[in-house]
C-alpha cells in the first residue's frame, strides 16, 4: 500500500476517490474545504462537513461514520468546476470541546482510495502543540490531471481558524434588531481605496502596488512558486525546486536608508563569518524545513515540500507585523546545471482581493544553485510593493541570499544548506 510522508505527492487518476479517517484515540471529524487558484474558497458554502454534507450537486460530499466504517469524504474530480483549484481534506476535534486537542486524540491516519488503484496512506506526524484542527492532504489540478498531497500542517485555533484562513466567515450570526425608521442618507465619502490590480504580469526590474489595510486581520495573501520542469526528461529526474521566504519583521525594518529596499548590495563570495546573537540557518526564513506559523510569528507559513515540478505556496497574514518579505528559490544538485527559466519558474503574489501578481524570469543564466525572483515590501504606506529582483547566486555557489533589514539583498553572503541534510 503507497504510504505519502509529509509534503509528498503522488499522480492519482480522475476517477471517484473517497478518504476515510481513523483516529487512535477519541474519534475526530473530517471535512473538506473546495479552494480556488488563490488560495480561498469561493463562498462559505465550499465548506463540506456534517451541517453542511453536500456541495456542487454531489461532486464533494461528507459520508457520517456509521455501522463500523469512518468518516468518509467522496470526491468526483470530473465533477468539480473548473474554478475549484483544489479540494483540502481537514481533520479537527470537537468545537465544544475546547480542552481536547491533537496530543489526546493520539495517531491519526487518513487513507484515499479509487477504484482500480491500491490505496493511498498518509499517516499524520504527532501533534502536541495544542493543535485543534490539521490540514491533512489536498486533491490538487496538475498538467490537466490530479495528484495528492500530504500536508501535515497543524492549527491550534481549530476548525474555525483554519476556516477564516481559507476566507469562510464562521462568526455568529447577530440576533436581529428592533426595527428603526430608515435614516435620511447622507452623501458618500468619496472612497480613497485603490482599485484592485486585476491580472498583471511584471516587467524586467519592475514593480506595482497593492493597496490593502495592514490592520485586516481577514486579509492573506498567498505567495507561490510555479515551476512545470520544463522538459519531459528533467520531469522525470524530479526538478525539485524549493520555495525560500526570507523576511524581516515589522519590528526590524528599517526605511530611508540610502540604498532603496530591492537594491542588490555587495556579494560575498568569502565565507561569512558568525555574527553575534546568530540563531542559525532557520532564523527568519521559512522553507521545508521550517514551516513557519499562521497563528503566532513570522505569520508567514509554507503548505508543504513539492518534490516534483508543481507549486510551493507561503501564506502571509498579520500585514502590520511584516516588513519585507524576499522569495527566493532553490534548485538542488540533481537537477543539474539548467536555467531557473528553463525550468519554467515564476512567482505569483494574489491578496484574494483581485490582485494578481506574476513575477516571470527573463534571464538563462545557467549552473546556479539560487535566485532571488521577487520581493515584497510591506513598509509601503499604502500597502506592499512588489518587486521584480531576478538576482542569481553566483556560479556554482551554494550560499543563500540575504536580505538585510532595509530590504537590500546580498547574494552568496548566507548559510550552505544542500538538501537532504540536517
Amino acid at each position: 500500500m503507497p504510504e505519502l510522508l509529509k509534503g509528498g505527492n503522488t499522480t492519482v487518476g480522475a476517477g471517484p476517490l473517497t478518504a476515510e479517517l481513523r483516529s487512535a484515540g477519541d474519534p475526530v471529524d473530517l471535512s473538506a474545504l473546495l479552494v480556488g487558484a488563490d488560495g480561498r474558497v469561493r463562498s462559505d458554502a465550499d465548506l463540506v462537513f456534517y451541517n453542511q454534507p453536500t456541495v456542487e450537486s454531489g461532486a464533494v460530499r461528507h459520508l457520517a461514520a456509521e455501522a463500523g466504517a469512518p468518516e468518509r469524504i467522496a470526491v468526483d474530480p470530473g465533477a468539480l468546476p473548473a474554478d475549484v483549484d483544489r479540494v483540502v481534506l481537514v481533520a479537527s476535534c470537537d468545537p465544544d470541546d475546547t480542552s481536547r486537542t491533537f496530543r489526546e486524540v493520539g495517531g491519526v491516519t487518513v487513507q484515499a482510495a479509487q477504484d482500480g488503484a491500491e490505496p493511498i496512506v498518509f499517516r499524520q506526524p504527532p501533534l502536541v502543540d495544542g493543535e485543534r484542527a490539521v490540514l491533512l492532504m489536498e486533491l490538487y489540478r496538475r498538467a490537466g490531471g490530479w495528484k495528492l498531497r500530504a500536508i501535515g500542517q497543524g492549527y491550534a485555533e481549530g476548525l474555525a481558524g483554519l476556516a477564516t484562513d481559507f476566507g469562510i466567515d464562521v462568526s455568529e450570526p447577530e440576533a436581529p434588531a428592533e426595527p428603526t425608521p430608515a435614516p435620511v442618507p447622507a452623501a458618500a465619502p468619496p472612497s480613497l481605496v485603490k482599485p484592485p490590480l486585476g491580472r498583471v504580469s511584471l516587467d524586467k526590474g519592475g514593480q506595482v502596488s497593492i493597496s490593502l489595510d495592514k490592520k485586516d486581520r481577514e486579509l492573506v495573501v498567498t505567495v507561490a512558486l510555479e515551476w512545470d520542469g520544463g522538459s519531459d526528461q528533467r520531469r522525470r529526474r524530479g526538478a525539485d525546486l524549493d520555495l525560500y521566504a526570507l523576511f524581516v519583521p515589522a519590528s526590524k525594518a528599517q526605511r530611508g536608508g540610502s540604498q532603496a529596499p530591492g537594491t542588490i548590495v555587495k556579494t560575498g563570495l568569502a565565507k561569512q563569518m558568525p555574527q553575534k546573537g546568530d540563531k542559525g540557518p532557520k532564523a527568519d526564513v521559512v522553507y521545508y524545513k521550517n514551516l513557519g506559523s499562521l497563528q503566532q510569528a513570522p505569520y508567514i507559513q509554507l503548505d508543504g515540500d513539492s518534490q516534483v515540478p508543481g507549486r510551493e505556496t507561503v501564506r502571509i497574514v498579520r500585514p502590520d507585523q511584516q516588513g519585507y518579505v524576499l522569495l527566493c528559490a532553490y534548485s538542488a544538485l540533481s537537477n543539474g546545471f539548467g536555467s531557473f527559466k528553463s525550468f519554467g519558474a515564476q512567482v505569483v503574489v494574489d491578496d484574494g482581493r483581485g490582485s494578481h501578481v506574476t513575477v516571470p524570469l527573463f534571464e538563462n543564466t545557467k549552473t546556479r544553485y539560487w535566485v532571488a525572483i521577487a520581493l515584497v515590501d510591506f513598509t509601503a504606506t499604502d500597502g506592499a510593493a512588489i518587486h521584480h529582483i531576478e538576482a542569481y547566486s553566483g556560479r556554482m555557489t551554494e550560499r543563500r541570499p540575504v536580505l538585510h533589514p532595509d530590504g537590500t539583498i546580498e547574494m552568496n553572503a548566507g548559510p550552505v544548506e544542500f538538501k537532504g541534510r540536517d
